[in-house]
């Protein structure tokens, strides 16, 4: 009752004027925030209009995320930091295996979504195929796509796209000795694991 009670009161709140909150607006928005992992696109467009309508500030960061590490988790608060919501393209088996190789990835996407999800840095979980998240950059239109600094804009295919849909690139600071293919040398190194 509390949660509903403080989801009306914002859904109130973000709107022109002296305003009430329709039963069918406190069930969508229910619906929208109870699951992070969005499939379809009907999902995707539902919550985008609820995010819009209230003005939120969208940043969007895509990446394989196959062995979560410190990087990554400070890498996705600092994320967060830059706007209202944070949306999470994450790369599909079959993608990982064309970028990283054929050994690549450690864990299956359902894992990674799942480990993912409990990270209270994260709004939205967005699986993708290509190679570069161009489609999801379409759909959603982030006001602000960010990446490691282990980049920079110049290197990014999709920072033409992003300026030219009204958003803006972030680098954040990359964090030394945290990497996916470190942590997997390492483990091998010390016989924790066969060889890729």
């Amino acid at each position: 009752a509390a949660e509903f009670a403080a989801a009306a009161s914002h859904i109130a709140i973000g709107k022109e004027g002296t305003a009430p909150c329709y039963f069918d607006e406190l069930l969508q928005n229910q619906e929208a925030y109870r699951h992070k992992h969005l499939v379809t696109r009907r999902q995707i467009d539902d919550v985008l209009a609820h995010l819009r309508r209230q003005e939120k500030q969208i940043v969007f960061t895509n990446g394989c995320f196959d062995i979560l590490h410190r990087g990554h988790v400070t890498f996705l608060n600092q994320a967060k930091a830059l706007g209202d919501i944070l949306m999470v393209g994450v790369n599909t088996d079959d993608s990982i295996r064309r970028l990283k190789g054929e050994d690549r990835p450690i864990n299956r996407l359902e894992d990674r979504i799942n480990v993912l999800s409990a990270l209270s840095s994260i709004d939205y979980i967005i699986p993708f195929a290509e190679d570069i998240p161009d489609p999801l950059l379409h759909i959603i239109r982030p006001d602000i796509v960010t990446k490691g600094g282990n980049y920079s804009e110049s290197e990014l295919p999709e920072a033409a796209l992003v300026r030219r849909l009204g958003g803006r690139i972030e680098i954040l600071p990359y964090i030394d000795s945290q990497s996916t293919s470190g942590l997997i040398s390492k483990i091998q190194q010390r016989g924790g694991m066969k060889p890729l």
